[in-house]
């Protein structure tokens, strides 16, 4: 039995719920907790009505914590949303007592499991579970720069009319204005990326994925799909102990903090990560969106 436990239905909670029920997923319970329980109710009807058409059953049910004591994965979405003109970062004050009261909640049951965090500021949010929690490090993982990097690989599949999944590249960092792309990495099959796209058209792509969710978020309010398919990808990976690389948010010693990098995720939670040979300029500028996390934590003493 796979037992997924959402905490938070919102859009991005139930844009993941939606993706899991149309994926050939291993989940067989899928169970929500949220402030509003009406709201939580009402999303768990209107799925188990449309659990009918998919392609396997899932249990869906409307909750509380004691749910979690029998869960796999507790995915926490829950928290304000990014604002138009807000940063991730303008996130912190706003999520940190939601957090506090959910983590709370999750150490009063027998929990061993997994936590899957989606909340932004997402860096922080999941180091700040590990210390709410006590939980392992490889237990706790964040979305981190899974978003971007897919958003990374579409504009490339884009300018070069390449199926995105021949496309090996990543953004690394901070999930917000910090992230950056180790270029010198990135591959299109076997060949380097240098060898189909110049510098101005890797500086847009830049820009174009730093800005992505402000343009969504202006003109829609919000960013959900996106995220809820990465966050689907990563709970399959989890149960299909799969060995797969994401790059997840997770405390790395010897970067001292939760951070976007490529790790390899299975059934246990994060088996370890893959060193990335940067150049010193890469270096640099992945060092400074590290220093923007460390700084944001030596305000708050983790």
């Amino acid at each position: 039995m796979n037992k997924v436990v959402l905490i938070g239905c919102g859009n991005v909670g139930m844009s993941y719920a939606y993706s899991l029920i149309n994926s050939d997923t291993k989940v067989d319970e899928l169970v929500f907790i949220d402030v509003n329980e009406a709201k939580a109710q009402g999303e768990a009807m209107d799925l188990m009505h449309a659990s009918c058409c998919s392609k396997r059953k899932i249990n869906i049910k409307a909750g509380n914590y004691s749910d979690c004591n029998d869960a796999d994965i507790i995915c926490i979405t829950a928290g304000r949303n990014q604002e138009i003109g807000e940063t991730r970062l303008d996130l912190i004050g706003k999520n940190m007592a939601v957090f506090k009261s959910i983590i709370d909640e999750v150490n009063k049951t027998n929990f061993s499991g997994i936590y899957l965090i989606a909340t932004n500021p997402v860096d922080i949010m999941t180091q700040l579970t590990i210390k709410l929690s006590n939980f392992p490090n490889y237990k706790v993982i964040g979305s981190g720069t899974t978003l971007d990097t897919a958003r990374l690989r579409y504009l490339i599949s884009e300018q070069l009319e390449m199926n995105p999944k021949n496309i090996h590249a990543y953004v690394i960092g901070e999930h917000g204005d910090s992230e950056m792309i180790p270029w010198s990495v990135a591959r299109i099959g076997l060949n380097s990326v240098d060898k189909y796209l110049n510098k101005s058209t890797k500086n847009k792509m830049l820009k174009d994925v730093r800005n992505s969710a402000y343009e969504i978020i202006k003109k829609k309010g919000n960013t959900a799909y996106g995220i809820g398919i990465c966050l689907k990808n990563i709970t399959e990976a989890i149960f299909d102990d799969a060995n797969t690389i994401f790059t997840l948010s997770t405390y790395i010693d010897k970067f001292k903090c939760c951070v976007g990098y490529p790790v390899i995720v299975n059934r246990n939670g994060v088996r370890g990560y893959t060193e990335l040979n940067l150049t010193k300029e890469e270096a640099d500028e992945f060092n400074q969106s590290l220093n923007t996390i460390r700084s944001i934590n030596n305000q708050i003493k983790f």
